[in-house]
């Protein structure tokens, strides 16, 4: 099944800090105690949960032919654990442990099997755990990640992992980083019910037996270059090639024809993308954070985007923080997008899929977020809580709502 993604929130901040003052006496006990290193070290520096609640409506759906509804909600739940340790070299680990699970009910995925009789999902599960390691060294200004993810749904099982590496300047101002990823997927070839073979599953749970599997294979490289241009003003210049080979159409997405002819959506078998992005966060104060953020995107199906966002962090109080945010996408259609019926025969490729057909889109709302010094109801592991709001709309009538909740432990 696909569907529109939104992140919670727009996660995107450049953090700074950290001061400290002893006294000479301290001084000599401090040298005179060795410090632990190794798993001795490891503590937990912080707990993140999120919840969340997501709902969208639409009559374009891909499965029915570009035509019919998008109804779908989403109940998401996110737990990460970020832990840390010092090593023999006094070099900073940390380790990111999360685990999450999208619980979903989805009108179009019911409609695969349009007899009614059985589908492969109107509601399933969709679990993506995954961990992170990272290496900070001071004295070489240098930092090295390395990270692992599963996910698995309905239809599909995905494998993946990234490496990382980042190298600051001797005064911390400038940062050069660089990171690359693949992801090897396995898809579940359902087909729609008037499509199949005879004796073809279906792909429901009872179902499975002799159905084909496609592979899709995802690289992605990531360059990154950030600046303090000033105490005030921070900027980031970010390419990010990327390329897929493998299953990239949908088998259950169907495809009408001029004259009525129906088939199986078919794409090309490889696409590369390009997105190109600016940052930059501005310190209006201390109570100011305006951050602002643009994105080119073009591929090799025909498709470019540009992508506007802005979002302002205003602190009320010592505890209260209000971020309203707003963000802008065009994007035109891949060369193969025709909506229903507007194909011919004489196409090799061809698909009336909504994501990528060309249209405008707004995403707005705000975040709350309390984070009182001493803690939330005095308990001072308990550090700040968070509510967000977001409404999603395209030019093609879709629209979307999203509430998330989140809370840190410390």
């Amino acid at each position: 099944m696909k569907k529109v993604i939104i992140s919670i929130g727009i996660y995107c901040s450049i953090v700074f800090c950290a001061n400290a003052q002893t006294t000479k006496p301290q001084l000599k006990l401090a040298e005179t105690k060795k410090e632990k290193t190794g798993l001795r070290s490891l503590k937990i520096d912080e707990v993140n949960l999120v919840s969340s609640y997501y709902t969208q409506t639409g009559n374009n759906s891909a499965i029915t032919g570009g035509i019919g509804t998008e109804k779908l909600w989403d109940a998401a739940n996110s737990l990460d654990l970020k832990l840390s340790f010092t090593d023999k070299k006094l070099r900073t680990n940390a380790v990111v442990l999360d685990g999450s699970m999208d619980y979903y009910s989805s009108a179009s995925s019911d409609m695969i099997d349009s007899r009614s009789l059985s589908s492969a999902s109107m509601t399933d599960l969709h679990f993506y755990p995954s961990i992170a390691w990272s290496r900070k060294d001071e004295t070489k200004h240098s930092n090295f990640g390395l990270s692992a993810a599963y996910s698995t749904e309905w239809d599909y099982e995905s494998y993946g992992g990234n490496i990382s590496y980042s190298k600051s300047s001797k005064d911390n101002n400038t940062e050069l980083s660089l990171k690359a990823g693949a992801f090897f997927d396995k898809w579940m070839a359902i087909l729609p019910n008037e499509l199949r073979p005879i004796g073809y599953p279906s792909g429901g749970d009872d179902d499975q037996n002799g159905i084909a599997f496609k592979n899709r294979n995802s690289y992605n490289v990531s360059i990154g270059v950030s600046r303090v241009v000033s105490k005030r003003l921070q900027m980031m210049l970010t390419v990010e090639p990327a390329f897929q080979e493998g299953l990239l159409s949908t088998p259950f997405h169907r495809v009408y024809f001029t004259d009525n002819t129906l088939k199986v959506e078919k794409l090309p078998g490889q696409r590369a993308k390009l997105p190109m992005s600016v940052r930059a966060n501005y310190f209006m104060g201390d109570r100011v954070i305006f951050r602002t953020f643009y994105r080119y995107y073009m591929d090799s199906w025909g498709m470019t985007a540009h992508t506007v966002s802005a979002e302002t962090s205003v602190k009320i109080n010592s505890f209260l923080s209000f971020t309203p945010h707003y963000r802008f996408n065009s994007q035109t259609a891949v060369k193969y997008f025709a909506a229903y019926q507007k194909h011919t025969l004489s196409e090799q490729y061809y698909t009336s899929d909504y994501d990528i057909s060309g249209f405008n889109s707004a995403f707005w709302g705000a975040g709350l977020r309390i984070a009182p010094p001493g803690g939330i109801l005095g308990n001072r592991w308990w550090n700040s809580l968070e509510i967000r709001y977001g409404h999603y709309n395209r030019t093609n009538g879709m629209v979307s709502h999203i509430v998330s909740l989140s809370t840190k432990i410390k």
